[in-house]
């Protein structure tokens, strides 16, 4: 009787997969995206600012082929789950389609969700090797008393939140980079 040998399939690591299907515009693949790192499609009244970053592993280099997606509010604080709405609040990016490696999304400041929430971006992390893609999110450094009031943030341990917290670099610009391991790794959640 001849044993079953079972190899690794797509769905059980990111591997080099991603590029193609989620973010074909930004590798120069000739079909369109669902969705790319701009999220600025439509004006708003609102703060317009830039979050970038890198995904850096244990060896604290940045990693050119891991895939980073933010989930966030309007400027008003509201979740829009319509693609064709005013502001979709999706977006994805590769971290290594240029010379720099990393990601840099093009956004809205988001508002408050609710009295006991600050501004947030919710974020997914796929990388190689990793079995399971990871969820953090980015509070803002300039948030300080509405970081204070955040029922979540306040859950972390005082000496890990700063993990969470987007560095302000200049007026419109927000550096957080994602650590996958080691001394400096990013709070993740189990959801």
């Amino acid at each position: 009787m001849k044993k079953n040998t079972f190899l690794q399939t797509s769905s059980q690591t990111v591997g080099p997969f991603f590029a193609y299907g989620l973010a074909a515009q930004q590798y120069q693949y000739d079909f369109p995206s669902l969705v790319s790192g701009d999220l600025r499609k439509k004006d708003l009244l609102g703060q317009k600012i830039n979050v970038k970053g890198q995904v850096i592993d244990g060896n604290d280099t940045p990693i050119h082929d891991a895939l980073v997606e933010i989930w966030q509010a309007d400027p008003n604080g509201n979740y829009n789950t319509n693609p064709n709405g005013k502001f979709f609040g999706f977006g994805r990016m590769g971290t290594g389609s240029g010379d720099f490696v990393g990601f840099n999304f093009k956004t809205y400041k988001p508002g408050i969700t609710a009295p006991n929430s600050a501004p947030h971006i919710n974020i997914t992390v796929f990388a190689r090797g990793m079995l399971n893609h990871l969820f953090s999110r980015i509070y803002f450094s300039d948030e300080e008393e509405e970081n204070k009031k955040d029922l979540l943030l306040n859950e972390i341990d005082t000496s890990l939140r700063s993990r969470l917290i987007a560095e302000k670099e200049n007026e419109n610009e927000y550096r957080f980079d994602i650590y996958l391991q080691g001394d400096k790794e990013t709070v993740f959640f189990d959801v």
